[in-house]
């Protein structure tokens, strides 16, 4: 937001330019309860006193005086529509606004605050129509140019803000929000190196922003430079520790690296920080799970499904510990929970029917199979084990044809081919079950040694000895 600069022709020193005696000057007045100070010079300054050290309430009751005094100042009444605008009473801004245009109609500051109050009403239209009003005032106008743009960016129309960033950075290099805003357009057009480099323009202006070091590890992790995106992180954090944003996405780069271990470490962090970062605990335990620790992964599961009883990849992830844990029982709780909230999800019935048949509930197994095939029909894996299973039950043509399927999406898949070569074995169609067998051995000839034991009396038979001795 512009700041009160535009007081009257000779701008007010910023809050590092003031000097103590002023400071401690007002202090004084304030203190000795000088509230009804008629001065307009000493009101002013306190006005921007108090603005400046965003307290607002004081400087309502402030400017309030000094319109008391000058009812028909365009300066006036936008400073108060500054002030009301931080103390989000946006409709009274906009009011005051108004009554400042009605005075001075060609004021281009005006205009730019009234669409930063209307772009924080959402009115988006509004705000577009109030900073190009500024701009036909004042063309080159950085403010209005800035605000249309983040404005503009906000509706996530990307290029077009991205076009006013650069007018403005052809006019002022240096300006160094502009260069920021653009390193987050590049990144949402996709543009992830222009991205890094207009973050880095930005960094090289103002090197203790925590969030451009944060943003910068976001794309360099999308682009896979994932320990370049640790050391972005790890700026960050060194400029503030407690960003727990940061600690869970520096969880993921180490993650992404297979540094399972330091991913923890950082889960940990953003947990401490964060105590309900269900996505921290959530990975926390993908984490567990992957080195082998379905003890703590559940744990850190359960932590996540406390914080949101609805996070469905985390009963899923506790379910597949149970599975590790060979306790079929409460994986198959957890399948089902996670289905009652996400139903169409394949990878969560495939895991049901794997628990269910793991239970013996064979029934239910083949009905999770086919909302499997039906959520992804493509899925010759599951084909195999729905054929396989129907196979089991005795229901050989449905078996036959599931596994048809299978190898019409999948031609190499070896277990398929085995399966139809017992099917055929019990139908007696050796001949076929020769052809199907050879398929199988071709892609896995340990399948040999599984079809001796299963049937010892075809070893020797005229289709399948010749195998066997290959």
């Amino acid at each position: 937001m512009p700041s009160f600069d535009h007081f009257d022709d000779d701008p007010l020193p910023r809050p590092n330019d003031r000097s103590d005696d002023d400071v401690r000057r007002f202090r004084e007045q304030l203190r000795n309860g000088e509230k009804d100070i008629n001065n307009t010079e000493a009101l002013e300054e306190i006005i921007q006193f108090y603005f400046e050290h965003e307290q607002f309430e004081e400087a309502l009751h402030f400017v309030d005086r000094l319109l008391s005094f000058e009812p028909f100042s365009g300066d006036g009444w936008q400073r108060k529509g500054m002030i009301l605008n931080n103390l989000y009473r946006y409709t009274e801004a906009l009011a005051c606004y108004e009554k400042a245009l009605s005075l001075n109609p060609t004021d281009a500051e005006i205009f730019v605050n009234r669409g930063i109050t209307l772009d924080n009403l959402n009115n988006i239209e509004g705000a577009l129509e109030s900073f190009n009003a500024a701009l036909d005032l004042d063309p080159l106008y950085e403010e209005a140019l800035f605000h249309k743009a983040v404005t503009l960016e906000k509706q996530e129309q990307f290029k077009e803000a991205l076009h006013v960033f650069r007018m403005i950075l052809d006019m002022n290099p240096e300006h160094v929000d502009a260069w920021y805003e653009l390193g987050y357009c590049y990144d949402f057009l996709e543009e992830s190196e222009l991205s890094v480099k207009s973050y880095d323009e930005h960094l090289n202006r103002d090197p203790y922003n925590y969030n451009a070091w944060y943003n910068r590890g976001i794309v360099l992790n999308r682009m896979g430079q994932y320990s370049k995106a640790i050391e972005s992180y790890d700026m960050a954090l060194a400029i503030k520790e407690d960003f727990p944003s940061a600690w869970y996405n520096k969880g993921n780069a180490f993650a992404n690296l297979g540094r399972l271990y330091d991913a923890i470490t950082c889960f940990k962090q953003t947990i401490q920080f964060e105590a309900g970062d269900v996505p921290a605990w959530h990975n926390l335990g993908n984490a567990y799970e992957e080195l082998g620790l379905y003890t703590e992964a559940i744990w850190a599961f359960t932590n996540a499904i406390k914080y949101d009883s609805r996070h469905y990849e985390s009963y899923f992830g506790r379910g597949c510990c149970y599975d590790a844990l060979e306790d079929p029982k409460r994986a198959l709780i957890d399948y089902k929970t996670a289905l009652s909230i996400h139903t169409e999800y394949p990878e969560l019935w495939y895991a049901r029917a794997d628990a269910e048949y793991n239970l013996g509930l064979v029934e239910e197994c083949l009905e999770s199979y086919k909302m499997v095939l039906k959520l992804d029909p493509r899925n010759a894996e599951a084909f195999f084990d729905y054929g396989d299973t129907l196979y089991e039950m005795g229901e050989i043509k449905e078996a036959e044809e599931a596994l048809e399927q299978c190898l019409s999406l999948s031609p190499t898949f070896a277990p398929a081919h085995y399966t139809l070569a017992r099917i055929h074995i019990l139908l007696h169609k050796y001949e076929q079950a020769s052809s199907s067998f050879k398929a199988a051995l071709t892609e896995e000839p340990e399948l040999s040694e599984r079809f001796r034991k299963e049937y010892p009396e075809l070893c020797v038979h005229e289709f399948f000895a010749p195998l066997l001795k290959k």
